[in-house]
C-alpha cells in the first residue's frame, strides 16, 4: 500500500491535530478533522483556519471538518488521536463501534493514564486491541509545524514495515521523522519532560538565569531516564529527539504551555488561577502526581518530580522547595550517570 491520496481522520482539532491536518493535508491526503464542538467546526469550514487554536494557517482544501465521528472514521486507513492524554480512553470507547481492525492508529498525545498508570498506547490497546497503535513525537511545537518550520520527530512502534510506511507518510521538506521500535521510552520521554518544564518555568518565574535551567534539565533527563529504566525503556531513545530533545524546546520555548504554567507558578499565582490564565490542557500537571506514584511504587528517587509535586499538590512554597533540593545530601555524577546509560540495562 503505498501512501499517495490517503483517506486519514485527525481526531482533536486542537492546536496540534490542526497542524497535523495541515501537514497531512498539504501532501494531498484527505484528512477528516474532528471535534465535538460544532461551533469550531463551523469556524473552520467557513474560514478554512481554526482561529480558536491555530490561527493565522490556512488550512486549504484538502481538510473536511466534521463532528460526526463515523463519517470521519470510515474508510480511513490512518487514525490520528490528537486529544489530550486524559481523555484518550473516552475517544477510542467512542471510535470503537466504527474502527475495523485494518487502521492504523497514531497517538500524539504526551502523557500517562491517571489512576492505572498506563502508557497511552497500552490505553488505546485495551479499547481497541486488534488495532496496531503507533507514537509520533519528539520536539514539535504546533505553531512552527504548521509554518514549515524544520521539525525533526519520531515515529515508534512494533513492525518495522509500518513504521517506515508511516515515516514516509508523514515526512515533508520540513517535517523529518525518524523511526524507533523503542515504544515505552519514546512515550515516557514525551510525558515526563512536561514535568522538567513546569520546574523550568518555575526556575524562570523566580527570576533564575541559565545556570539554574542547565541544571534543572540535565538533572531532568537522568531523573526521566532512571524511572525509564524501571518501566522497561531503552536508555538510548532518552538521548534522542523524545528526550533530550523533546526536553529541550518544552524547556526553552515561549509556546510551551507548561513552562507558561511553571512561570506563573513561580510568580506566585495559585494552580487554580493558573489553569485559568492558560485556558488549555497543562499535561505536565497530572503527569507530575502520576510520576510521583509510580516513583514512590517503585522506590525510583526522582527529587525534582516530588519538589514539584509539592508545589502542585500540598501548596508548597517554590523558593523553599529550592532551597531543599539544593541541600539534599551530596552525590557522585559519574557513577550515577554509568549505572543509567552505560550498564545495568535488560
Amino acid at each position: 500500500m503505498g501512501s499517495d491520496y490517503l483517506k486519514i481522520a485527525v481526531i482533536g482539532a486542537g492546536s496540534w491535530g490542526t497542524a497535523i491536518a495541515s501537514l497531512l493535508g498539504g501532501k494531498g491526503h484527505n484528512v477528516h478533522l474532528w471535534h465535538r464542538r460544532e461551533e469550531i467546526i463551523n469556524n473552520i469550514k467557513l474560514e478554512k483556519e481554526n482561529k480558536k487554536y491555530l490561527p493565522g494557517i490556512n488550512l486549504g482544501d484538502s481538510i473536511y471538518p466534521s463532528s460526526d465521528l463515523e463519517l470521519v472514521v470510515k474508510d480511513s486507513q490512518i487514525i490520528v488521536l490528537a486529544v489530550a492524554s486524559q481523555g484518550v480512553r473516552d475517544i477510542c470507547t467512542s471510535l470503537e463501534p466504527y474502527v475495523n481492525s485494518d487502521q492504523q492508529i497514531i497517538n500524539l498525545a504526551k502523557g500517562l493514564e491517571d489512576k492505572t498508570y498506563l502508557r497511552l498506547s497500552q490505553v488505546i490497546n485495551e479499547i481497541l486491541p486488534y488495532n496496531e497503535v503507533y507514537v509520533l513525537s519528539g520536539p514539535s511545537h504546533a505553531e512552527e509545524v504548521a509554518k514549515h518550520i524544520p521539525t525533526t520527530v519520531v515515529i515508534s512502534g512494533e513492525r518495522k514495515d509500518k513504521c517506515e510506511f508511516l515515516q514516509d507518510v508523514f515526512t515533508t521538506d520540513s517535517f523529518r521523522v525518524y523511526t524507533n521500535p523503542d515504544i515505552v521510552g519514546v512515550e515516557l520521554g514525551g510525558a515526563l519532560k512536561n514535568i522538567i518544564a513546569l520546574g523550568a518555568g518555575m526556575s524562570d518565574g523566580l527570576g533564575y538565569g541559565d545556570n539554574s535551567k542547565a541544571a534543572l534539565m540535565t538533572r531532568g533527563i537522568v531523573e526521566i531516564s532512571r524511572l525509564g529504566k524501571v518501566l522497561g525503556a531503552k536508555s538510548e531513545t532518552f538521548a534522542g529527539l523524545t528526550g533530550i530533545g523533546d526536553l529541550i524546546v518544552t524547556c526553552t520555548s515561549v509556546h510551551s504551555r507548561n513552562r507558561r504554567a511553571g512561570i506563573l507558578l513561580g510568580q506566585g499565582m495559585d494552580l487554580e488561577n493558573v489553569l485559568n490564565d492558560i485556558g488549555m490542557v497543562i499535561e505536565g500537571i497530572k503527569a507530575t502526581k502520576i510520576a510521583y506514584e509510580i516513583s514512590n511504587l517503585y522506590n525510583c528517587d526522582m527529587p525534582i518530580t516530588s519538589a514539584i509535586y509539592k508545589v502542585l499538590y500540598e501548596n508548597a512554597n517554590v523558593k523553599d522547595v529550592v532551597h531543599r533540593m539544593m541541600n539534599r545530601k551530596n552525590k557522585h555524577e559519574i557513577e550515577e550517570i554509568n549505572s543509567l546509560f552505560y550498564h545495568g540495562w535488560n
